[in-house]
């Protein structure tokens, strides 16, 4: 007779790999390191006891999140020793995508959590796990788990989106913003922009990149202005638009051929952060689909 354990894991596990995925990289914050710790998780699955586990989505819970936890003790060394700003690797997602309040920004702040204090976060405020069950999950007690939550939530409050904007009128300024900063537009550039704007990009020192966040409308305008002659002679090459971590922004190609990323953070109708990833490495995920 024909072994079928391992179709039954599968026909088990399959169904909740997008959710454990997604815990994975808001663990992370790298779509390639999210993906390796799922797979490693369903190769556990396999030697697990499947039959002694009662509820197979907490099971595999708590068995991702262990696995992201060993991972962010060395991934905090390695972004203690970046070059430049470290941003997300960017998702991108269309207007029809379901999109969730864990924006790029969020995500920067939970990089200054401890890895604890982002698991409790995550799992109890977003993904809407009980502390009991987060207690067994990073095995630490219930009432510690609302403390390391709690803690979290007050630094990562000024992160969370205060603005909800129609994804239409994200779209708009997107594309608004693409056509200034491109076409050399630099007076329609600045009635866009907030007077506290703060531009990151992340090259990572593999892309050419600003090594550290441009603040303030003037330095931004700047910058902005320089490209522009840049632009002007090699014109950028729009791949879409679409939102990038919860974001509105777009994908182009640039004058060196660089893949490159663009999500802006608007309030009340200014864009606040512009979020600019050129590094290679945290692009190639995308790949042809982000060509289509």
């Amino acid at each position: 007779m024909a072994d079928t354990s391992g179709h039954d894991a599968a026909a088990a596990f399959d169904p909740l790999r997008p959710k454990l995925t997604r815990i994975a990289y808001r663990m992370l914050g790298s779509v390639a390191d999210a993906e390796d710790v799922v797979q490693d998780a369903f190769l556990r699955w396999l030697d697990a006891d499947r039959d002694a586990v009662r509820e197979p989505e907490a099971y595999l819970r708590r068995v991702v999140t262990r696995l992201c936890l060993d991972q962010l003790k060395s991934a905090r060394h390695r972004r203690e020793t970046y070059i430049g700003p470290w941003l997300p690797e960017p998702v991108v997602e269309t207007a029809d995508d379901e999109i969730d309040d864990v924006t790029l920004p969020l995500m920067m702040a939970l990089e200054r959590l401890s890895p604890l204090e982002r698991a409790a976060f995550l799992l109890h405020d977003v993904f809407g796990v009980g502390f009991e069950e987060v207690g067994k999950t990073i095995e630490r007690d219930p009432a510690t788990c609302r403390q390391l939550a709690s803690r979290a939530r007050d630094h990562v409050r000024a992160a969370r989106p205060r603005f909800d904007m129609p994804k239409e009128r994200g779209m708009q300024i997107a594309a608004a913003f693409f056509a200034a900063s491109r076409n050399g537009d630099m007076q329609q550039l600045r009635t866009m922009l907030a007077a506290d704007v703060v531009a990151y990009t992340d090259g990572g020192g593999k892309a050419r990149a600003a090594g550290r966040p441009i603040v303030g409308l003037d330095r931004v305008m700047d910058v902005h202005a320089a490209l522009a002659n840049i632009f002007a002679e090699n014109k950028s090459r729009l791949v879409r638009y679409g939102f990038i971590n919860g974001l509105p922004g777009f994908v182009t190609i640039e004058h060196d051929e660089t893949l490159q990323t663009t999500a802006l953070q608007v309030e009340d109708g200014k864009i606040v952060a512009i979020y600019v990833t050129r590094n290679p490495d945290k692009l190639r995920h995308l790949g042809s689909r982000a060509l289509h």
